[in-house]
């Protein structure tokens, strides 16, 4: 099971990180996240 759950924690992770990452600074910015703030925020997406 927590192969399982790794897996899909990984995926939403990275699912994350890509829609952010496809953002333009503007729209980020206007969510209150900076580009360097992306994969933290992702990290908090998964827990």
């Amino acid at each position: 099971m927590n192969i399982a759950r790794s897996f899909n924690n990984w995926r939403k992770y990275r699912q994350t990180c890509n829609e952010l990452g496809r953002m333009s600074d503007r729209e980020l910015n206007d969510l209150g996240i900076g580009r360097g703030d992306i994969q933290y925020v992702a990290r908090q997406a998964v827990k």
